[in-house]
């Protein structure tokens, strides 16, 4: 039976098949050590996981859930960044739980995309922000986000832009790949460019306490909810990656299309999830601490194994990848599979997230120490 047409350009994710490669790899040798993947391996605090056990265990926590999520969950959402972004939200109008925020960029994109319309996509970004466009047959824009531009993007590029029928934009601050943070004055920018054109600006926006001081929300901005909302997540802030619990947050005018989608979608999300996530959004700061100076320790390790390889890189950058320039801006595809054949460590090519991610590599944070050592090892026999 022919695919359907939405599916023409859309081809498997890329790391389901990269993954699938390295499995075999690891059944005829020696295992590969895989420091391509941004998966927590560190558990959530331990209260929440004993929520769950806690709640999984009661009788009538098994049915159906409301499509809204729980009326506490969503005021602990609010709570949340209340405190932590210094955001005013209403629970039952600005605030949409959700199946972890990946399923957020398609439903924002079936809310608001007919086929042949825009969405401002980044390069370097996401590759889930161009696949989803393309799959509700709308098309991708690309505009630039390099280290030309220095990780954001370039207004006066963007404004000789043929706009016409762009109806979204996807950014991402503190940025994956790149992990360079947002703030305040960026997103005024976003916001501006947002009300001048017409554009829902949709920020994504899961590593904001990871390697970060200063959280930051793109609605925090005054005028922010009239063109712009926000896609969160746990998988990354608490390391409940595997849990699939995220929201929007933002205007009821933008929420409420977002939320026809989901429920002809889903059919809610398991009370215990949405109970633990609750205690997890009470977890105090100092969790943040512990775990932040876990990955200061593996980042030195990761740029250790850089500098082995020739790498530059930037020190500050935020979230749970470390982004390095390939030595003499070699292929980062022919570098990086180099690596992973030679000295069976994978390292994740740049190209991935576009065209200037080309000569570029990232590295994840999500091994422990020994796993690193051992790959900095790997790599010195090869070199």
């Amino acid at each position: 039976m022919e695919r359907a047409r939405r599916l023409q350009k859309t081809q498997e994710y890329y790391f389901s098949r990269k993954l699938e490669e390295i499995r075999k790899m690891s059944e005829t040798g020696i295992p590969v050590i895989n420091l391509g993947i941004g998966n927590p391996d560190l558990p959530p605090p331990e209260k929440v996981i004993r929520k769950l056990l806690e709640i999984a265990v009661m009788k009538d926590v098994h049915g159906y859930q409301s499509y809204r999520g729980l009326p506490a969950l969503r005021k602990a959402y609010a709570r949340w960044y209340g405190s932590s972004y210094n955001v005013s939200l209403d629970p039952d109008r600005e605030v949409i739980p959700l199946v972890g925020s990946k399923e957020g960029i398609f439903y924002l994109s079936m809310a608001f995309l007919n086929p042949g319309d825009k969405a401002l996509v980044p390069d370097v970004g996401y590759p889930a922000y161009r696949s989803v466009t393309e799959m509700v047959e709308a098309i991708p824009v690309t505009y630039n986000i390099s280290e030309k531009t220095g990780w954001y993007p370039d207004f006066r590029e963007l404004e000789q832009l043929d706009l016409t029928g762009v109806k979204l934009m996807w950014i991402n601050y503190p940025n994956m790949p790149s992990g360079k943070p947002a703030g305040r004055e960026l997103f005024r920018r976003l916001v501006d460019f947002g009300m001048n054109h017409d554009i829902l600006i949709c920020h994504d926006n899961p590593y904001s306490f990871i390697l970060n001081d200063r959280p930051l929300s793109i609605l925090s901005l005054p005028e922010a909810r009239k063109t712009a909302v926000e896609l969160n997540s746990m998988s990354k802030t608490y390391n409940m990656a595997g849990w699939r619990m995220g929201m929007l947050a933002g205007d009821s005018e933008f929420l409420e299309p977002v939320f026809t989608v989901l429920s002809n979608v889903e059919s809610g999300i398991f009370k215990p999830l949405q109970l633990a996530t609750i205690q997890a959004i009470q977890t105090p700061a100092e969790w943040f601490g512990e775990l932040n100076r876990e990955y200061k320790k593996r980042r030195e390790m990761v740029f250790a194994l850089f500098d082995k390889l020739g790498c530059t890189y930037e020190t500050e950058s935020n979230g749970l990848f470390v982004w390095a320039k390939t030595p003499g801006g070699v292929d980062a595809f022919d570098f990086t599979d180099r690596i992973l054949y030679d000295a069976r460590v994978f390292i994740t090519p740049g190209g991935i997230f576009g065209n200037n991610g080309k000569s570029f590599v990232r590295v994840s944070l999500c091994e422990d120490i020994p796993l690193l050592q051992e790959a900095l090892k790997r790599v010195e026999n090869i070199i």
